[in-house]
């Protein structure tokens, strides 16, 4: 007997995020979308010292070291060099609103 996969919701779209702050804050959907575009560059430009949306999370740049990896075709070994990447830690507020607060 076949598995039947559950139906998994899509994700907010920037026009349905954008509408849905419009209307809980009473504004503009124009307003709205050019806070969201705003809070976007302000993040863009300010991710090198560590840009904090509070209650939200943190944009910070982490540096990776040089390390060996492998050609998944060939299983030959490839060196990877180090890089620096940008990444999005989740606030603990956050965390406990989706998943709720641990015992």
């Amino acid at each position: 007997m076949a598995t039947v996969p559950k139906k998994v919701a899509k994700p907010m779209t920037k026009a349905q995020l954008i509408a849905q702050l419009a209307e809980k804050v009473g504004i503009q959907k124009k307003v709205a979308a050019e806070v969201l575009d705003e809070l976007a560059q302000i993040g863009y430009k300010e991710a090198k010292k560590g840009f904090t949306i509070p209650g939200f999370g943190k944009l910070v740049l982490v540096k990776r070291k040089a390390r060996m990896g492998r050609n998944p075709q060939t299983g030959e070994p490839v060196k990877i060099p180090a890089k620096t990447v940008v990444k999005f830690r989740i606030a603990k507020a956050c965390k406990d609103a989706v998943l709720g607060a641990k015992k």
